[in-house]
């Protein structure tokens, strides 16, 4: 080893400083269990040769410290981070002590990494009062994945070089002082400021990517969900195309309503011409969103919205198998599949369902999201209109091909339309909701644009954030964290820009948000509970009122000091009619606990005051962000003690929570016994949460007879699912060896070890 030289950064041959090698490892290893530092040096060295750059000897150590994560031991997570902490400093500052928080502000704002602003509004007085706030030694704290996820995608660095300029610490307080940096008291300003940062630095919220890896920078575009209505003509569709490309370039997941574009072989201008259908302008979407990369952090994505019984239905489904070519096939979009009660109606009966063509009968469109009882007078009049052009197909067989595409992709999802109007915010008759977006948790208001700069069309966004159950220490922590989360993002929605004139337009007058949960099978598991068998069902329904009922209470407080949103009138709070009021009666018959908040209170002080956001909660998958924390994926129970995960800066190792104290109280995914249990526990938190929930099917082959799962089960859950007033359903994941997200109703009963990091919403737009 001693003939083994490095190569300083200037380019001289130096002998390998063995000891200090040892010295960084041993301090790495301090206070930690089940670790052996001379483990990960003698793992290290190995791979070190002659002229091994610097830089290259401490990243060889941290990923033979991260190759040594498991069950058995689990403390290398905290090794390797302090390691790679370590390294992130050097780099940033060329020291292991952080500079002040002024000095660097300063420096930053300079290079150009940083918004000017925060110089200019915050005094020097101000940024000495946060140096005494900011806890540098938490980032030591982190666990390896949540050091990765920083360092990957959250840390402000010239993407072309790789060169990071700042620390996870020095990044959360520059968030929160951008965040509240448009209160009017400066005294108070500090107190928002230094509150949110310890709820954040302690893990207590976590932030979605768009805010993580940009606010405090000179863009200002932190909106994770952009939803997009397309119209039927070609200006509304190629001023949706460019809508697109602008919120896709500005780090947005998308979500695409293409249902209201007529089918195949429609007349143009009586007859003069031929319409080519959906496909064609589904493949410029397609082109759009993948055009651009989501802020150098994450590829485009989006998840494109048509109804069950669009006339090109039957080619619709298909668009994303591997059958087919590609003149027939949209392989690089998701797709969301809108149904109602009559479509299950039909199944159930064994009857038939009727495709049209949107084009032709325009009021049964609108009147499919806002009148159920006028969509079913239309619908059965026009079944009966022989003029006018239609197929009839049998409900069973449509939908078989629904279940099986759904299962073979894994990226079918679907949106039951009755359930997202009538359990949710918004009256359906002035403000219905038409589509949902790329992780189907949003469920926001939206109009087409029927031209470029249409002062009538409305593009939705939605601002996210989530309260980290597992680390709660007990309910009432959520009054205050909910007061905190609905005024950040409320002063986030006037910080930002708007690209786009209608969606300054919708967001000012709704000021949407959607606060969600992460760790809850932590939650559960540190509670002694489980998923599948009912333990669950009085902790979630506690934990959820808690969670609607702070978080509303907030954005009313909050409608008292700066005013209710513009279009307050628009929902049904506007009435007096709040989410305990509109749920599905259904839920009941599972767990009927009981309400323990003052509703009534509530009510009555939003009849007087209104409230300063339409929505304020949405259930959004967390792959990414979660792991800041070291926390589960959202409502999800995870795939196993230990998770192998995959992006684009590499595969590692997570830990659950606890891993020593709860292994045995943790139920993983494949071991739950069907979906019914969880599927009762969404419709749990969806009495309450007024957007909807990334909710996932699983299916493990191996639990059926000859592997295969039955189409009829798959059926069974969709209406299951529904009849609790289910609102959307994200992911099918099936358990056969393929890359988590890829099902099939046949066998293979290896599950995939690895999850990946697929550059949608987490690693895209909106998850968090």
């Amino acid at each position: 080893m001693t003939q083994i030289r490095t190569k300083k950064r200037d380019g001289r041959l130096e002998p390998i400083a063995i000891e200090k090698i040892h010295r960084v490892v041993q301090w790495a290893a301090e206070g930690l269990d089940d670790v052996s530092a001379s483990q990960v040096e003698l793992s290290a060295k190995i791979q070190f040769y002659d002229g091994i750059p610097t830089e290259d000897i401490h990243r060889i150590l941290t990923k033979a410290a991260a190759d040594l994560i498991s069950e058995d031991a689990p403390g290398y997570q905290q090794l390797a981070a302090r390691l790679a902490v370590f390294q992130l400093r050097k780099a940033a500052y060329a020291q292991f002590t952080p500079p002040t928080l002024y000095d660097h502000l300063k420096r930053m704002v300079r290079l150009g990494r940083y918004d000017a602003s925060l110089l200019e509004q915050y005094s020097r007085e101000a940024w000495d009062h946060l140096e005494t706030v900011v806890e540098h030694h938490r980032d030591l704290e982190l666990a390896y994945a949540g050091v990765t996820q920083f360092e990957g995608k959250y840390l402000v660095q010239d993407r072309s070089t790789g060169q990071v300029f700042e620390t996870p610490q020095m990044a959360m307080m520059m968030i929160c002082a951008t965040l509240f940096i448009e209160e009017k008291d400066p005294v108070a300003r500090l107190q928002w400021v230094e509150q949110f940062y310890q709820a954040l630095s302690q893990g207590k919220i976590s932030l979605p990517t768009p805010i993580m890896g940009g606010m405090r920078t000179p863009t200002r575009q932190f909106s994770s969900c952009v939803l997009i209505e397309s119209g039927d003509s070609l200006a509304s569709i190629n001023a949706t195309s460019a809508a697109i490309v602008d919120y896709v370039s500005q780090r947005a997941g998308i979500g695409i309503n293409g249902g209201r574009i007529r089918g195949a072989g429609s007349p143009i201008r009586g007859g003069e011409a031929v319409h080519t259908g959906c496909i064609p302008f589904y493949k410029h979407f397609q082109t759009a969103v993948k055009s651009c990369s989501q802020g150098g952090i994450r590829g485009g994505a989006a998840t494109l919205y048509y109804p069950l019984w669009h006339i090109e239905a039957q080619d619709l489904l298909v668009l994303k198998n591997n059958k087919g070519v590609e003149a027939n096939r949209i392989r690089h979009l998701d797709y969301g599949v809108q149904l109602n009660r009559l479509m299950y109606e039909r199944l159930q009966q064994g009857g038939n369902i009727t495709l049209f063509s949107p084009g032709d009968v325009p009021d049964l469109y609108d009147a499919f999201f806002a009148d159920q009882a006028l969509f079913r007078v239309l619908y059965e009049r026009y079944e009966q209109q022989e003029d006018l052009r239609k197929i009839v197909l049998k409900a069973e067989d449509l939908f078989m091909v629904l279940v099986q595409e759904r299962a073979n992709t894994g990226r079918i999802f679907i949106q039951n339309v009755d359930n997202c109007n009538d359990f949710g915010p918004f009256r359906a008759e002035l403000a219905p909701i038409k589509q949902s977006n790329l992780c189907a948790e949003i469920a926001l208001p939206t109009k087409p644009l029927q031209y470029p700069g249409d002062p009538e069309g409305e593009i939705a966004l939605c601002t996210l954030l989530a309260f980290n159950l597992g680390a709660l220490e007990s309910l009432d922590e959520l009054e205050h964290l909910a007061r905190l989360a609905v005024r950040g993002l409320d002063n986030l929605l006037d910080y930002q820009n708007y690209p786009l004139e209608a969606a300054e337009r919708s967001t000012m007058n709704r000021r949407p948000l959607g606060v969600g949960v992460i760790n809850y099978a932590y939650y559960l598991a540190k509670n002694g509970m489980k998923y599948s068998d009912g333990s669950a069902n009085d902790l979630t329904h506690r934990t959820f009122e808690a969670i609607q009922f702070y978080l509303m209470q907030a954005s009313m407080e909050l409608a008292k000091e700066r005013g209710p949103c513009p279009l307050f009138g628009e929902t049904k709070m506007s009435q007096g009619i709040l989410p305990i009021d509109t749920y599905k009666k259904q839920v009941d018959r599972h767990h009927n606990q009981p309400l323990l908040l003052d509703w009534e209170g509530l009510r009555a002080n939003i009849l007087a005051h209104g409230v300063r956001n339409s929505t304020v909660s949405a259930l959004m998958p967390s792959e990414t962000s979660s792991q800041v924390a070291n926390a589960t994926n959202g409502i999800e129970p995870p795939r196993g003690l230990v998770s192998v995960k995959s992006s684009k800066d590499g595969i590692y190792r997570q830990v659950v929570p606890e891993i020593n104290r709860l292994r045995d109280q943790y139920e993983l995914l494949w071991d739950m016994p069907d979906n019914d249990g969880y599927l009762v526990l969404c419709a749990l938190m969806q009495k309450f949460v007024d957007q909807a929930i990334s909710a996932n099917t699983n299916y493990d082959p191996g639990k059926f007879p000859d592997g295969r799962i039955p189409v009829k089960r798959l059926l069974r859950d969709l209406a299951y699912f529904y009849s609790l007033g289910g609102k959307t359903l994200y992911y099918q994941n099936t358990r056969d060896g393929q890359k988590e997200h890829s099902g099939a109703v046949e066998s293979a009963p290896v599950e995939a070890m690895v999850i990946e990091d697929d550059g949608d919403c987490d690693g895209g737009g909106c998850k968090i």
